[in-house]
């Protein structure tokens, strides 16, 4: 270990286990390096700059059915989130959800705070309310769970990381300096940055189930809407070299989650 660094690694370890936070219903522990106050004011700011450059649908009848099942979702979460005792995590949420006309975007998102946008092309695959709260309840899922504050606090920690390498190579050749850092990138991606964003997009499923039954849907509808999204992707990269799990997986791994999640609907 490079005698520069040294003296910092108690400081490091102790600094990220007391920047540790847990997923609602999966109990998983998750660095949070990021304050709330942070996240939701960079979120804020990001999503004004998405309504700038994205027309908002004209369609009132598409618009309204997005509106209505993102406030059955939201009414949801935090449902689910007081009875979890963990209200206060989402308090400063100010739901919004918003249908963008883009037809060719078939995606959805939820940032930190409650902002929700629906791209039209996603509601073809959607086919109804049901398939679109759960593509909503996933996104919902993430911005609950936390998911955006992770990401940026393992960006951080692979920064940090990357530089923490830089100069335990300093007096090495240049050419073994790149090849070595070339090699942690590589690492860091397969093997740390790509399957935590593959637990996460489990897990988004996994609440986003619970989520959508609360509010009133019928999970099962999850397995026909992944079958339908399936259809509509082309070639595919590996799942070991993917941010998400290979269709294939999903589709299974919902199915397993679907009696929990039963558990939680009332028509």
């Amino acid at each position: 270990m490079h005698k520069i660094l040294r003296p910092l690694f108690p400081v490091l370890a102790f600094f990220i286990l007391a920047s540790c936070a847990t997923v609602p219903l999966t109990e998983r522990k998750t660095l949070s390096l990021v304050s709330d106050s942070e996240m939701l004011s960079l979120s804020a700011q990001q999503y004004r700059e998405v309504l700038k450059e994205t027309k908002l649908s004209t369609n009132p009848a598409q618009t309204a059915m997005v509106q209505q099942v993102g406030q059955r979702i939201a009414g949801a979460s935090e449902a689910f989130m007081r009875e979890a005792g963990r209200a206060e995590e989402i308090k400063d949420f100010r739901w919004e959800f918003n249908l963008l006309e883009n037809d060719q975007m078939v995606n959805a998102f939820c940032m930190p705070g409650g902002k929700v946008g629906v791209y039209t092309g996603i509601l073809p695959v959607a086919s109804g309310e049901a398939g679109l709260a759960v593509v909503i309840g996933h996104e919902v899922a993430h911005a609950i769970a936390k998911h955006g504050n992770e990401r940026m606090s393992q960006a951080m920690m692979v920064q940090m990381g990357g530089i923490g390498l830089s100069l335990a190579l300093a007096q090495k050749p240049a050419a073994t300096q790149d090849l070595f850092l070339s090699v942690y990138g590589i690492g860091t991606g397969v093997g740390f940055t790509l399957p935590y964003s593959r637990i996460q997009e489990t897990e988004a499923d996994r609440i986003g189930l619970v989520l959508m039954a609360k509010a009133g849907y019928d999970p099962h509808a999850a397995v026909s809407l992944w079958e339908r999204m399936n259809k509509t992707g082309g070639p595919r990269p590996p799942e070991i070299l993917s941010t998400h799990p290979a269709p294939e997986s999903r589709i299974r791994d919902i199915q397993n989650m679907i009696p929990e999640a039963m558990k939680y609907y009332k028509k």
